[in-house]
Formats: C-alpha cells, sequence, structure tokens
C-alpha cells in the first residue's frame, strides 16, 4: 500500500515540489497474493519482492520501525535497526501500516504455529514441508514418520486455502523423488470455524471448491476450532486429536500494533477511521487507507471496504491523487471502487473465480488468477520475471531442494567451532 502510494507520488509530483519521505521495516515491498506460488516454488522468491530503493528512486527511504506518532505536533518516531531514534516531521502523513496475523489465546500456538504473511514465512514452509518429507523417508520410528506428515492450515480465507491447495500439490508431485512414500501417506487438514471456505468467492463457489479440495484427500473440518497445539499435540473441539510438526495459522488479521497508539480515531475493530476521501476523520493532514484504515465503501452505503489486495491497490492510486491535490490546493477526490470479482489458485492449473458475476473453475480461473495478478504486481522488470519463472515451470518440474539451513547461516560454523574446542579438550587431556 506504501510503496503504491510512494510510486504514484513520485510519478506525479514535479521536481523539487515535495519531499516524500517512506519508513519501513524492509527495504522491499511483498506481493502477498503471490506468496502462496513461492511457498510452492512454482515463482522464485525474490521475484515475488520490489527493491524499494530501485523502484523508489526520488524518495527518501528509511528503514526501521515507526513506534509513535504524534498529530499534534505532526512527527513520527522512527526506531532504526540499530542505534538512537530519531524523531520525523512531516506536513501531510500517509498511514499505512497494514496488518498483522490475528492470534487467539490457544495454548501452544504461539509456541508451535507460523503464520503466512511474509515472504520469509513463505519459504520458511516450503523447507519445513519438504523436510518433512525427507524425515518422514529417513526414519524407522513410525510415530515420527505420522507426525511428520500431518499438516495442519487453521482459516479457511485466501491465505489458508490457497498456501495448503499450493503446498498439497507440490508435496503430492515431490512424492515421485521419495521411494516407498505415497501422495496418501500425507495428511493435509484445513480448519474453519465457520460453515464456508472461501467467501470472497460466493457461497457456490466456495462449496465446488470445498469439493475439490476433499477429493483431493484433504480433510476439511467445517465448524471446527483449534482447542490446542501444546507440543506439536494437536486437539480440536470435535474431539480429533493427533500430533503434527506443521501448523499454519492463517486465522484473520488485525490492524498493526502502530495504530492503536497513534493517537488516531478507531473504529470498534481497531483500524483508523478514515473517509471516503482517504484523510482521516477529523484531520486534514493524516491520510490512511489498506488494511489498517475503515474506509467507507461507497457502492454499499453504511459497509466499509474489505481489507484485500484489490482494494489497498486501488485505494493508494486515489490517496496519491489527493495528496497532490491537497499540495496543490485542489479538491479531493472520494474512493469508489467497481466490485470486479475475486479468484483464487488451488495449486498448477487449478482455480476459483467470479469475475463480474460470472462463475469460473478450473484451468480457466487459474490462467485468470495468474493474468490478474501479473498486471497488478509493480513493475515491468518483475512482471518479466514472474513470467520466466511460469514460462519455465512449463518445461521442468518444481525444484524439491530444502534449504532450510539459510535460516541458520551459522550452523555449521558453530558445529565447527565444536568440533575444534573438543579437539582442543582432548589435547589437554593427554
Amino acid at each position: 500500500m506504501g510503496m503504491y502510494t510512494a510510486l504514484r507520488l513520485q510519478r506525479r509530483l514535479r521536481p523539487g515540489e515535495a519531499r516524500v519521505t517512506v519508513v519501513t521495516a524492509d527495504s522491499f515491498m511483498t506481493y502477498q497474493p503471490f506468496l502462496p506460488e513461492a511457498a510452492a516454488g512454482n515463482v522464485e522468491a525474490r521475484h515475488v519482492v520490489v527493491p524499494l530503493r530501485r523502484v523508489l528512486s526520488r524518495c527518501t527511504v528509511l528503514n526501521g520501525w515507526a513506534v509513535a506518532v504524534d498529530p499534534e505536533a505532526r512527527t513520527v518516531e522512527l526506531r532504526p535497526h540499530a542505534g538512537p531514534g530519531r524523531i520525523l516531521e512531516y506536513d501531510l502523513l500517509v498511514f499505512a501500516p497494514g496488518s498483522i496475523s490475528r492470534l487467539l489465546p490457544i495454548p501452544g500456538l504461539a509456541e508451535c504455529g507460523v503464520g503466512f504473511k511474509t515472504i520469509e514465512e513463505a519459504i520458511r514452509l516450503r523447507d519445513h514441508v519438504l523436510a518433512q518429507l525427507d524425515l518422514a523417508v529417513s526414519t524407522t520410528d513410525p510415530e515420527i514418520r505420522a507426525r511428520a506428515l500431518n499438516f495442519v492450515f487453521v482459516g479457511g480465507g485466501y491465505a489458508g486455502v490457497e498456501a495448503l491447495a499450493e503446498l498439497e500439490d507440490m508435496a503430492r508431485g515431490a512424492c515421485r523423488y521419495y521411494p516407498g512414500l505415497d501422495p496418501g501417506d500425507l495428511h493435509w487438514y484445513l480448519v474453519e470455524a465457520t460453515g464456508r471456505i472461501l467467501p470472497e468467492v460466493g457461497p457456490e463457489m466456495g462449496l465446488w471448491t470445498l469439493e475439490q479440495l476433499r477429493q483431493r484427500g484433504i480433510d476439511v473440518r467445517l465448524h471446527t476450532r483449534l482447542e490446542s497445539a501444546v507440543d506439536g499435540r494437536i486437539v480440536l473441539d470435535d474431539g480429533t486429536a493427533f500430533d503434527s510438526d506443521t501448523l499454519v495459522w492463517t486465522a484473520g488479521v488485525k490492524p498493526h500494533p502502530l495504530v492503536e497508539r497513534s493517537g488516531l480515531p478507531l473504529d470498534a475493530m481497531g483500524r483508523v477511521r478514515a473517509t471516503a476521501e482517504l484523510t482521516v476523520e477529523g484531520s486534514a493532514t493524516v491520510f490512511a487507507a489498506g488494511d489498517c484504515a475503515a474506509v467507507p465503501d461507497l457502492t454499499q452505503p453504511g459497509k466499509t471496504c474489505a481489507p484485500n489486495a484489490q482494494h489497498a491497490v486501488r485505494q493508494a492510486r486515489t490517496l496519491a491523487d489527493n495528496v497532490v491535490a491537497r499540495i496543490r490546493g485542489g479538491e479531493l477526490t472520494p474512493y469508489r471502487h467497481a466490485y470486479a470479482g475475486s479468484v483464487a489458485s488451488l495449486g498448477l492449473n487449478k482455480g476459483v473465480a467470479q469475475v463480474y458475476g460470472r462463475k469460473v473453475r478450473g484451468r480457466a480461473a487459474w490462467f485468470m488468477h495468474r493474468t490478474y495478478h501479473l498486471s497488478r504486481v509493480p513493475t515491468t522488470n518483475r512482471k518479466v520475471r514472474v513470467l520466466v519463472d511460469w514460462t519455465l515451470a512449463l518445461f521442468f518440474r518444481r525444484e524439491i531442494t530444502s534449504l532450510g539451513a539459510l535460516t541458520q547461516p551459522r550452523r555449521a560454523y558453530e558445529r565447527a567451532v565444536r568440533a575444534e574446542a573438543a579437539t582442543r579438550a582432548g589435547d589437554l587431556s593427554r
């Protein structure tokens, strides 16, 4: 959201007209709709992120955390990754810190679960699933094998369904390289507290998706909640209990913690109350949009826009234009969204969509999903790289290499240090 706004401001502002500063924890922006494909190995991880310093060449990018906002003093407190903090002054503020995973006080969830909102989480999950297959064919302990081959996803929205479907598709294909391991040995669970999945594509397409997942052997539990995950012991409220080393939590999001500390007016869900022009209610100097903002949906009076990527990208365009209008003394434009529909990928050549009221499924929906998101991923550079990844996938099978050690790059060095210490201790004892 922030990158799209800054990119449009960079294009529309005249040289010297304003200085744009972007505060962000990372030096890149992640195109989240491609996370499931990155996790499944369909797209190279680096191709779903956009380097901010290359793209925002006319903006100042500061890396760190915005830890406080003072709307009265018009300041933002920045805490860099190292060293002392600093205070940034502003004339106009675009407030778009986004959202984080919404966790529940479920025993064991904090210790055993992993989210699916960042590229780091997506790649870790891919490596973890492949490592579990490695473990399953290497161990002689049936309990360890069973635990390794149980994969649990909690949350039946876009993130949960797409992540599970892509990873199940990847693991099914990988089984051909694991003698003694059959796709039927893998047990995939989707746990959803409500009575439907993928509500974004409508009841009929959601039901079709449910049937497709179950035909693939995926155990979808509706009207079911996770009660406990202590030490990897998964306990559901329907009485089911089993062990698993894979627990993916995608059961909703909530506004970033900075929102609560911002001093800005909030709604009952903890989101910033925004106007249709994407200004914060009661403020002429603060704009807000995206996951953290409650933006009125002018097409459905009384409702607010859903916190999804489709709205975020379009709101960024209107927000940037309104910032330029405010600088130049012009009129602000209200954000009005014409609903086009929703698309979801369920693995290679599998998808579901509802576009302009038309229901599409299978390969056609999968193609529409890829086409739409390819058109939305920012920069020509990334579009070409993603397209090349997809083209190569037509001729070569997915990579099945687990690079989990990348998350602990010092492990080999530390092992060598311990070995050297043991050798020296042995020498001293002689």
